[in-house]
């Protein structure tokens, strides 16, 4: 149907409006298109959507077509339950919309259509249905981590999967529909790929100390390969106490602790001797257990050898999973704050180790430096995330900034989820 009159009698409207100013009524009569309620437009559409009862597979597009020769489709949104809107495109004769982006599984859709007939009245049409999930659908699933409780300010959080999700547009679909949110609000944040089931989320400096923190995903029911899709999973809240700093200078033979930027205690330590160099750089902390029998034989040290040991160690505060502490070592005292002889752990006087035990908790930092170790290893054998900059960290995301426009990526999920 051509524009063209409709045109016409809008312009034509506008100027005799401007010239009879308040009093000019001429175009605000009830009959006319521009101020006339708009009708039920259901004789004027078809939409193939399920029939009553029905859900719809999620897998096949939504159509509205225009009936009859005369009338047309001015518009079309469709959103889901939790605000979600599916891309759609309409004809540039206005006859055909349809949906541009897959629809989510197990959800509940509105799609408002706008029409207009061919004397340019307006039309309306509010349609709902379910979306059911598709036959063989096996769910991505995701689990979070740590669990609920307080943690230090250098705490990860984890997101586990299910499934491995291996190429990069599924793994930004993946990693859009996980958000969190610190209050108060943390410098940055971004989740790193530590493998295809794996992602750790940190911002770009320790959290903020008494901050709530929370997890969740948005995947359930959207569509992240042609055989997969997102299921349900379970928020996370967490939350953070002081920032506790611990930092042991090796080479100096001491650790200096910090609570919210204050200095609270100097410990003389000794660090790993030659051979066994305590490990530089951020760690933190995994555990803590009261007693651990430490032996030599579980770090390699072959029984009999001159390094060979078997202890009862007490205030034990695990930093790595390979065995790495801060622990109570009353038979090193004489060499605390002068020299290294320990086996990598960091060891200082039981009074101290209590008190460093009652001090901290899971999640607050413990960095080592001007040790002659290696470096701490980001992942794998503890919480290393801190290790890496702002700059790697974030090449570890799928959402690189060409990924946040990804028009496959986009299409799934935008606006946002």
């Amino acid at each position: 149907m051509d524009d063209s009159p409709r045109i016409r009698t809008v312009l034509g409207c506008t100027l005799l409006v401007a010239a009879l100013g308040a009093g000019g009524t001429a175009c605000s009569g009830s009959g006319h298109p521009l101020s006339a309620k708009p009708y039920d437009a259901a004789g004027q559409i078809a939409f193939n959507g399920p029939r009553t009862g029905h859900k719809a597979d999620p897998d096949k597009p939504l159509e509205v077509t225009a009936q009859g020769d005369e009338g047309r489709i001015t518009d079309v949104t469709a959103t889901d339950a939790v605000g979600r809107y599916v891309a759609g495109e309409l004809s540039a004769d206005g006859r055909r919309w349809h949906t541009t982006s897959p629809l989510a599984a197990d959800a509940q859709y509105t799609v408002r259509v706008s029409t207009e007939d061919e004397d340019g009245a307006p039309g309306r049409k509010v349609l709902t249905f379910e979306t059911g999930s598709p036959s063989g659908d096996k769910a991505l699933k995701v689990r979070f981590g740590p669990e609920g409780g307080t943690y230090g300010v250098g705490q990860p959080l984890t997101a586990t999967l299910n499934k491995a999700v291996k190429d990069d547009t599924s793994r930004a679909i993946v990693e859009r529909a996980l958000r969190v949110e610190s209050r108060p609000a943390a410098d940055g944040g971004s989740w790193y790929w530590v493998d295809s089931k794996t992602l750790h989320y940190r911002p770009k400096e320790y959290w903020p100390a008494h901050a709530t923190i929370t997890a969740r995903s948005n995947l359930k029911g959207v569509k992240i390969t042609d055989t997969l899709r997102g299921g349900a999973s379970r928020p996370l809240t967490i939350t953070t106490g002081d920032r506790i700093e611990a930092i042991t200078d090796a080479g100096a033979h001491s650790m200096t602790v910090y609570r919210n930027g204050k200095v609270i205690n100097e410990i003389p330590v000794t660090t790993g001797k030659a051979g066994f160099e305590t490990r530089n750089g951020v760690k933190v902390v995994l555990g803590k257990e009261y007693f651990v029998r430490m032996r030599g034989t579980s770090i390699g040290i072959a029984e009999g050898s001159s390094d060979s040991y078997d202890l009862p160690v007490y205030y034990a505060t695990r930093v790595t999973w390979s065995g790495e502490y801060v622990h109570a070592a009353p038979w090193s005292v004489g060499s605390q704050g002068a020299a290294n002889v320990s086996h990598g752990c960091t060891g200082m006087s039981t009074s101290n180790a209590a008190w460093f035990f009652k001090t901290v908790r899971e999640g607050d930092i413990v960095k080592v430096v001007n040790s002659y170790g290696q470096e701490m290893d980001p992942f794998g054998n503890g919480f290393g995330d801190w290790n890496l900059s702002w700059r790697k960290w974030r090449e570890g995301s799928a959402l690189t900034p060409e990924g946040k426009t990804d028009p496959a990526v986009q299409a799934r999920l935008s606006p946002e989820v």
